[in-house]
């Protein structure tokens, strides 16, 4: 039986991602979300509309759906704001529900191989106190309110009784593509260096104290969902956290990020990026028209990814934050050895939506 892959979250940064990494490898790849996935419009690549809100409606398109026998869940129910939803108890139910309607009607009518979800740094505990440094796999659970451990507990329990085997993939600050989504920065800092530059001002580093950091590009998180599915004797049942392999501070990488969006480089000025984007919409349609830009609205582009810069480039912070890292040696021991320079990560997908016209 040929395998085919369902991603869920498809117009996510992730589900995208993978999504492109399974069709390069020669899979048949179904793409599910609500919207059409912009950046897949030129792939061979089936889209599916599904609503994993709406439990009948999903049911419905699975039944339709033959043939499927891996799935990439990457979608994810986020409240405005962010950071505060993490732990809101309807968002955590509604997360767990998503992925339940989703696995209950495909396992129906399909006979379902192997199944990747995706988590994050919360799983160690980052948002409720410090983490162990680092971060490992194989450490306990952090118990706290998280729709990680609500969606863990019932694939590991379906996957049992479906014969099934999964895998569980935590990135480190995905870095990518796609705007318009809940966390990506390339498009936050595109469209702020565009609007300091509109108000003649350089671009200035707008966080707190600086401090290291670790990101992992998109492309490597799709491959290694690739990875995953054709490597169940490693994967299958494991859990591997993901990162480019590298530290980096923001004030080192700031000049590289002025001269790929050819910005002038100005000195460290504290704000909200979230506060100061919103505060400047009439300021951003007057870029788009001048630049001949995708008549993209701010909220299109940045979706919740402004909230995030703020917690990601610490502002309002006095001390530096506890350290955030995470050990990648266990997916290393197990075969999959990609690396990407973080620099030239979030350089190049700046460069790529300056080229698709999404910034100037």
């Amino acid at each position: 039986m040929q395998n085919k892959v369902l991603i869920v979250g498809a117009s996510g940064l992730v589900g995208t991602a993978a999504a492109i990494s399974f069709a390069r490898a020669g899979w048949p790849v179904f793409a599910a979300s609500r919207r059409r996935p912009e950046l897949l419009n030129d792939a061979d690549i089936e889209f599916v509309p599904m609503d994993l809100q709406d439990k009948e409606a999903c049911a419905g398109v699975c039944r339709k759906l033959q043939g499927i026998t891996h799935v990439v869940y990457t979608a994810v129910y986020e409240l405005p704001g962010l950071v505060d939803g993490w732990s809101d108890p309807d968002q955590i139910r509604t997360n767990g529900q998503m992925l339940e309607n989703l696995l209950v009607a495909l396992a129906q009518s399909n006979q379902i191989q192997h199944v990747t979800l995706l988590q994050g740094t919360k799983a160690y505990g980052a948002m409720v106190g410090p983490m162990r440094v680092p971060a490992r796999e194989s450490q306990p659970r952090v118990e706290h309110p998280n729709f990680y451990w609500v969606q863990e507990d019932f694939l590991r329990d379906h996957a049992k009784h479906h014969d099934y085997t999964f895998t569980i993939l935590r990135p480190q600050m995905i870095v990518g593509p796609n705007h318009g989504v809940v966390m990506n920065l390339p498009p936050v800092v595109g469209v702020y260096a565009a609007l300091r530059q509109a108000e003649g001002l350089p671009l200035a580093f707008p966080g707190g104290v600086d401090r290291a950091m670790e990101a992992v590009d998109a492309r490597l998180v799709g491959d290694a969902c690739l990875w995953a599915a054709i490597n169940d004797e490693s994967a299958g049942g494991e859990t591997y956290n993901l990162t480019n392999g590298e530290v980096f501070s923001w004030r080192d990488m700031w000049p590289a990020i002025a001269r790929a969006l050819d910005v002038p480089l100005g000195e460290d000025e504290p704000l909200s990026i979230a506060e100061y984007l919103m505060q400047r919409q009439d300021l951003w349609q007057s870029i788009v028209a001048r630049h001949d830009l995708a008549p993209n609205t701010l909220e299109q582009i940045v979706g919740e990814s402004h909230h995030y810069a703020d917690l990601c480039f610490a502002f309002g912070a006095n001390d530096a934050p506890p350290p955030i890292f995470v050990s990648t040696v266990k997916i290393h021991q197990a075969g999959f050895n990609q690396t990407y320079n973080s620099e030239e990560s979030f350089c190049y997908w700046l460069r790529d939506l300056r080229s698709r016209r999404i910034i100037p």
